[in-house]
C-alpha cells in the first residue's frame, strides 16, 4: 500500500462518520436548495414582480408560468431536502436551471464589461447543475 493509499484511507476513516449524518446532508441540500426557495418564495408574495420577470425574458402567459415557477422552485426543494424523491428534485432544479441559465445569462450576446460578469454567472450556474446531477446520481445508486 503506498503512502497515498493510506493517507486516503485515514482521512475516510475520520472523515467518513462526519460527512454521512443526516445532520450535515441536510444543510448541505439547505445551502444547494437555498437560493431556489429564497426566489419562489420572493416571487410568491410578490406575484407582479414574478409576473414582470416573466414579461421581461419574452414568457408567455406570464401569470401560469409564474406560478409553475414558483411550485417547481419551492416544491422540488422541498424534494430534494427530505429525501422523498430527492433525485426526481434535483432533476427538475438541474433542468430549470439550465434553462434558466439558458435564457438569463447570454453572455455571448451582452456588450463589455457586463460580459464577464454574465459569463461568470453562466458558468456558476452549470456548476450548481453538475451539483443537482451528483445529488440525483447519489440518491439513485445510494
Amino acid at each position: 500500500m503506498s503512502w497515498l493509499d493510506a493517507l486516503n484511507a485515514t482521512l475516510t476513516s475520520w472523515l467518513a462518520p462526519v460527512f454521512s449524518t443526516p445532520t450535515l446532508r441536510w444543510i448541505a441540500t439547505l445551502l444547494l436548495c437555498g437560493a431556489y426557495l429564497q426566489g419562489g418564495l420572493t416571487k410568491a408574495f410578490n406575484f407582479g414582480a414574478a409576473l414582470a420577470e416573466m414579461k421581461q425574458f419574452g414568457l408567455r402567459p406570464a401569470a401560469p408560468l409564474a406560478i409553475a415557477v414558483i411550485m417547481l422552485e419551492i416544491g422540488a426543494s422541498l424534494l430534494v431536502m427530505s429525501g422523498l424523491f430527492c433525485w426526481a428534485g434535483a432533476l427538475l432544479l438541474g433542468a430549470f436551471t439550465l434553462f434558466a441559465t439558458f435564457l438569463a445569462n447570454r453572455f455571448w450576446d451582452a456588450p463589455l464589461p457586463k460580459r464577464y460578469e454574465t459569463e461568470n454567472s453562466f458558468f456558476e450556474h452549470l456548476g450548481l447543475v453538475g451539483g443537482f446531477l451528483l445529488v440525483a446520481a447519489y440518491d439513485l445508486h445510494g
